[in-house]
């Protein structure tokens, strides 16, 4: 399974990511912007572009990186990052169904005032990062129009990180939906017993 936690950026999906990990038995944490980076890291680089979401290379990688991890350890990948653009949206999940993935989509959402405070203390990208900023229009549109309706939607304005992350694990644990097993469980399981020894 995968807990993927969208929302605008400086909405605290990083931090809420690593404490729904802490609640969440046999979790790890997937940060699919590594992949971007990856990408940027090409030499000489990619066509140019204002973010790594619009390179057609990295929707297939995550999917294909997200399920890879899955097969090799089970259990459940929490996932924060940003998509809202619908068609990358459609593309990863779909592309994550193909292979039997199930996904638990939360959208963290905050108001406007509350986000420009927060991305105004970020001491990450630090105080009023220009990107963060100019996320917010996009967010509200893709609220509006489709995201909303997509996710199971985590209103943190009056939440912190932990509360937030005990409403999701919460959300999650009451799903009936068994994680798939480890690739190297179910190709034991598949073939059987080992053999006995005779030593």
């Amino acid at each position: 399974m995968i807990v993927w936690l969208n929302g605008t950026h400086g909405v605290g999906k990083t931090t809420t990511s690593v404490l729904v990990q802490q609640l969440i038995p046999d979790s790890r944490v997937f940060d699919a912007e590594k992949v971007g980076e990856a990408l940027m890291d090409i030499r000489p680089g990619l066509p140019a572009t204002d973010n790594f979401q619009h390179w057609p290379p990295w929707r297939p990688l995550v999917v294909e990186t997200a399920r890879r991890v899955l097969d090799y350890t089970g259990g459940t990948l929490v996932m924060p990052m940003t998509v809202l653009v619908e068609q990358y949206w459609r593309e990863i999940t779909s592309g994550l169904a193909q292979h039997g993935v199930p996904v638990r989509h939360f959208v963290l959402h905050a108001d406007q005032g509350t986000l420009r405070a927060r991305i105004a203390g970020d001491t990450v990208l630090g105080p009023d990062s220009p990107f963060r900023l100019q996320c917010l229009k996009p967010y509200a549109e893709a609220a509006r129009t489709w995201l909303h309706a997509e996710a199971e939607v985590v209103d943190t304005t009056h939440l912190t990180p932990a509360e937030a992350a005990r409403e999701i694990a919460a959300a999650v644990e009451g799903d009936d939906t068994e994680p798939p097993e480890p690739m190297a469980l179910r190709a034991e399981s598949d073939s059987g017993p080992p053999p006995s020894s005779n030593n």
